[in-house]
């Protein structure tokens, strides 16, 4: 009668084993893609047994962390200027590096009245405040720049302008109402789909240089087995299903 013992015992072998190739990948994530990173860790961990450990910011200022040694693995950056510097420095894993997301700029208000008819909203200039991310730091604070400047409102617009470190303060400063409407990522006032609460404009696509957002390993994630595996499921149907959830396109 000790064959179900012997069973239990392969079994119980075969979970420690599994757990012993479970690994944990540290990734520095662009702050405008928060919510659909969190969606695709939680997959990932469902479907490969890995953890991805996420850490949201600037992309500016997580380059200046991993030039000064943080422990990062892998980069989700919100532009691919970042990533291709850290490549040239020396400090990726080469040829790693793939656009897993273009972003799309929105000016939005948490008023749904608000923006009623796109951008004439900023030539009527009868708003207090207007939030844009740090364009020194953050990929939609210089987007944010060129549109204004387009629009030939740019000088009109200084006094107003408040900055967010990243993307992800910005937009707080405008669901808060510290500040009437500010240039954010769409996918941060999207759910499936469709802009929910407030009111918008889409910013189009050629007033802007495209939003092209790189992800890469880094050093400390070569020859790790998680940060491998969680590249390939962000290029995966179920990572790339939730990442257009959000408003991004895909390549």
């Amino acid at each position: 009668m000790q064959t179900p013992r012997i069973l239990l015992a392969l079994l119980a072998l075969a979970v420690v084993s599994a757990s012993a190739r479970a690994e944990t990948v540290q990734v520095a994530v662009a702050a405008n893609f928060t919510a659909p990173m969190k969606l695709i860790a939680e997959a990932f961990a469902k479907d490969s047994g890995h953890t991805a450990n996420a850490s949201f910011g600037s992309s500016g200022k997580f380059y200046a962390q991993i030039k000064n040694g943080a422990p990062f693995e892998v980069l989700l950056s919100a532009d691919a200027e970042t990533p291709a510097k850290l490549e040239a420095e020396g400090l990726t894993q080469s040829g790693t590096g793939f656009t897993y997301a273009i972003g799309t700029l929105v000016l939005w208000s948490a008023d749904p009245a608000l923006i009623e008819d796109g951008a004439k909203v900023l030539g009527r200039n009868k708003f207090r405040k207007l939030a844009i991310a740090n364009p020194k730091t953050a990929p939609y604070g210089a987007a944010a720049m060129a549109v204004l400047k387009g629009l030939a409102v740019d000088q009109m617009m200084m006094p107003k302008l408040v900055q967010g470190e990243n993307i992800a303060q910005t937009y707080q400063f405008v669901s808060t109402g510290n500040a009437e409407l500010g240039f954010v990522a769409l996918s941060q006032v999207t759910k499936d789909g469709k802009i929910g609460e407030g009111s918008a404009w889409v910013v189009p696509a050629g007033m802007h240089d495209p939003i092209r957002q790189d992800a890469v390993i880094l050093k400390n994630g070569e020859g790790k087995a998680a940060a491998a595996a969680f590249m390939e499921y962000l290029k995966g149907d179920k990572a790339k299903d939730i990442i257009r959830s959000f408003g991004y396109q895909i390549p």
